[in-house]
């Protein structure tokens, strides 16, 4: 038996969440309803003219969201990142100790610099625009791998975001290399359409042959596979995923188990922020299929507590709130 249902790497930063109008969006000409990577300075002068508006300060990051996630659910994670010595290095690491999650740091040190901060700004749409500063994480390497995590997990977990960077490019590469010569499954998000969009190619070196699991929108499915619609997207999908989930927010989603297409209803839900609701739902399902669930009670399980998420502020749920989903579910 393995000790790690998911092992998560991906860029760490904390999460800083505000709401804004659309209006402020189109004065800074702020890319909406996509990821941005922007200086440190430009950040800070965003969060300067918003004002005391913040909703959520917590410890964030795609991936990072999505071991919470396992661990919340009850499954048991790792995560390899990049942090600082600083205040928001203290505030990551303390949220993933208080969440069970085994990190890099467990051994290692934590380096001077500055941790990555992400603006999520949302409107009133319940849209979320992402304004990110990388700090350390920009340097994500091999060196933040733990190979003996990797044997010991059932699964790996990429996150899309950091093939921006090249250092951290072949961290991702190099842990997808250490999964497959060890049969340890491999998934992996693509994270932002703007994403897939500039590096595309990145993703198809990352992917190689195959990739045992794929999470995706449907926007990133369309991008990556150069096709107009979902229904010729997830059929040009199944040359790169042997099995993949394409999400579709308040329509549910559509899993291709490696023989069937499963689709997932939604779950009647106000929507007030989605931010984080991509990394539940990758979380809550990988947590599933690990722990006894098929492919659609994984989904069904995945739905509902990503519908959770998108009700409240904030990327993801209280512990007491993921075990009443659990507990709704069964």
């Amino acid at each position: 038996m393995k000790k790690y249902n998911v092992y998560g790497i991906g860029n760490a930063v904390v999460d800083l969440e505000v709401k804004v109008s659309d209006e402020f969006i189109r004065e800074y000409e702020i890319p909406k309803g996509l990821m941005t990577l922007v200086d440190e300075d430009k950040q800070n002068r965003l969060i300067k003219a918003i004002g005391h508006n913040t909703v959520n300060k917590k410890s964030g990051g795609s991936a990072g969201n999505t071991v919470m996630a396992v661990s919340q659910m009850g499954g048991k994670a790792f995560y390899s990142c990049r942090i600082s010595n600083d205040e928001y290095g203290d505030l990551f690491i303390k949220d993933m100790n208080d969440s069970g999650i085994h990190t890099n740091f467990d051994q290692a040190e934590r380096e001077e610099g500055a941790t990555g901060k992400c603006l999520v700004m949302i409107t009133e749409d319940a849209d979320r625009t992402m304004n990110t500063f990388l700090g350390v994480s920009v340097d994500l390497s091999i060196n933040e791998v733990d190979e003996d995590a990797i044997r010991d997990s059932e699964y790996i977990y990429l996150e899309g975001y950091p093939v921006t960077s090249d250092s951290a490019f072949d961290a991702l590469k190099y842990t997808k290399k250490i999964a497959e010569m060890n049969g340890v499954m491999t998934s992996l998000t693509l994270s932002d359409p703007s994403i897939v969009r500039f590096f595309k190619d990145r993703f198809v070196e990352l992917i190689g042959a195959s990739v045992d699991l794929l999470f995706c929108n449907e926007e990133e499915a369309m991008e990556f596979t150069g096709t107009s619609n979902v229904m010729e997207a997830r059929e040009a999908l199944k040359k790169d995923a042997k099995r993949f989930v394409i999400t579709q927010g308040s329509n549910g989603a559509m899993i291709f188990d490696g023989d069937t297409f499963i689709d997932i209803e939604p779950y009647p839900v106000h929507a007030v922020d989605t931010n984080g609701a991509g990394d539940m739902f990758a979380g809550s399902f990988l947590y599933g299929i690990t722990n006894g669930l098929g492919f659609a009670g994984a989904g069904k399980l995945a739905s509902l507590a990503s519908s959770r998420v998108v009700s409240q502020y904030g990327p993801r749920l209280k512990w007491h709130e993921a075990q009443e989903v659990k507990n709704q579910f069964h």
